[in-house]
């Protein structure tokens, strides 16, 4: 049929993936950093959206697009552009997890009546990375930049935008839209409502458009798919299906899966978004992943996490009795934002650096585990899971996962998997068919017999968490 790109706007830089339209084998890429000024903590909280342009354009050069019919987009999600009454930016892009907003966020969640009105409304609890509470940060902040925002676009609709040439029709996908705070996956509609309630005025919102749909074609012939954002675009490209889970262990670790329909749960654990291909892909957080074997590391005066998986295999299943609940950071499943870790069942047998740290793959895996049965008690499927991040790559963590999560873990061949899921909805845009390709390379592995013994582990976690923190999932 020919060929189709897929780009991936990510906070940090653009890559670009040219892919056979029939199996999406990638032929060609591109890359190139975003030209960002850092900020002392971090990645900046204030983007001008040229700077995504700019690194496109870099990373499209030398012709890497001749021939191409077809572009998807992904990019970052909760990068917020607010634009004035001729399209060009109020102020920069509110972009990540701003931590500015969260007092916002608390205000937000009070005006409408509480986390259960928010979870019925949109399917979510305002946080500060999503672009509802930025809004309600910037009408607290900068009243006179507020007044001048006349319509609301997010990264991968803007690039779409952009790259038609700025028509008058603007237009977003169902997975970008979920994320807002002001639409809902369950009932496939804006709330108007919650804009003029965090930004104190309506403003024109992008119309939300089909998986399949087209957004429009530039001058020059170029199809642009619907985009969508950085998480669907990814489980797109790793061909999750009804049935799969995919567990990300960042710093911080999220659970989400495919599911037919739309999950309101009145504590806000559960984040209803809606996925790239029509289906839903509700998703639970925790605050604590990678950064609870990082911990464990320094304190055992280790240097890497490749030592302390070593030195975890070195242990047991159950760890000598030895349990880590890894609340480091507070946490957000079970919602005990001011909880610390607890470690329990310390006896002389017990007290040995390879049990400690195989606690603390226990613990985090646990944790993980823990988000995921939150799915599972509302129905959702999980056959499998797909485990991406770095950490995945660790023998204690394929050993313990596969009998702690019970089921089969499948730990994906690192690959652009949002930008090859933007390009295979470019693909489906240009043919009018969901091209079916073929599934990305990865290990995997079985609980096989442990699995009996995976779940003496998750009880005696259970149990702990219980004892420590009752009632913590019931409240």
């Amino acid at each position: 049929m020919g060929i189709v790109a897929g780009l991936d706007s990510s906070p940090d830089f653009t890559r670009i993936v040219v892919c056979d339209t029939d199996t999406g084998a990638v032929l060609k890429q591109g890359y190139a950093p975003h030209p960002l000024e850092s900020a002392e903590s971090g990645r900046p909280s204030d983007v001008d959206p040229q700077a995504w342009l700019l690194s496109l354009g870099e990373a499209a050069g030398g012709g890497l697009l001749e021939g191409v019919q077809a572009i998807g987009v992904s990019a970052q999600q909760n990068a917020l552009v607010p634009l004035d009454q001729h399209g060009n930016t109020v102020r920069p892009a509110l972009v990540g997890n701003d931590r500015r907003a969260q007092v916002a966020a608390v205000d937000l969640i009070d005006r409408l009546g509480g986390r259960e009105a928010w979870a019925q409304a949109v399917g979510c609890v305002p946080q500060a990375a999503q672009p509802v509470t930025k809004l309600r940060w910037l009408a607290r902040t900068e009243p006179e930049a507020a007044r001048h925002v006349a319509g609301l676009l997010q990264a991968p609709d803007w690039l779409v935008w952009q790259l038609l040439g700025r028509p008058a029709r603007r237009t977003t996908d169902r997975g970008g839209a979920s994320g807002t705070g002001y639409w809902s996956a369950a009932t496939g509609a804006y709330r108007p409502d919650l804009v003029e309630l965090a930004l104190g005025h309506q403003a024109m919102l992008p119309e939300v458009i089909g998986p399949a749909e087209a957004a429009g074609t530039t001058p020059e012939g170029l199809l642009i798919s619907a985009g969508t954002g950085e998480t669907m675009a990814a489980a797109f490209g790793l061909g999750v299906q009804q049935g799969d889970a995919v567990v990300s262990l960042g710093a911080s670790g999220s659970v989400m899966a495919v599911h037919h329909e739309a999950l309101t749960d009145a504590r806000g654990i559960i984040t209803s978004l809606a996925d790239a291909t029509g289906m839903h892909l509700p998703v639970v957080h925790t605050s604590n992943a990678v950064r609870v074997l990082r911990g464990t590391a320094e304190m055992l005066g280790l240097t890497d996490l490749e030592e302390l998986s070593a030195l975890a295999m070195k242990s047991t299943p159950g760890a000598h009795g030895l349990v880590l609940l890894p609340y480091l950071e507070g946490e957000r499943t079970p919602n005990l934002p001011h909880a610390a870790g607890t470690l329990t069942g310390l006896r002389r047998e017990s007290m040995k650096p390879e049990h400690l740290a195989r606690a603390a793959f226990e613990g985090m895996l646990c944790g993980l585990g823990d988000a995921l049965d939150v799915l599972r008690a509302r129905g959702v499927e999980v056959r499998r899971v797909f485990l991406l991040g770095a950490a995945a790559e660790l023998p204690a963590v394929q050993a313990a996962a596969p009998m702690l999560f019970g089921t089969q873990v499948v730990v994906p061949q690192p690959a652009d998997y949002a930008a090859i899921g933007a390009a295979r909805q470019a693909a489906w845009a240009l043919t009018g068919q969901l091209p079916y390709w073929q599934g990305a390379a990865a290990q995997i592995f079985e609980p096989g017999e442990e699995l009996p013994v995976g779940q003496a582990v998750r009880q005696q976690h259970a149990t702990v968490r219980e004892q420590t923190h009752p009632g913590a999932f019931s409240s």
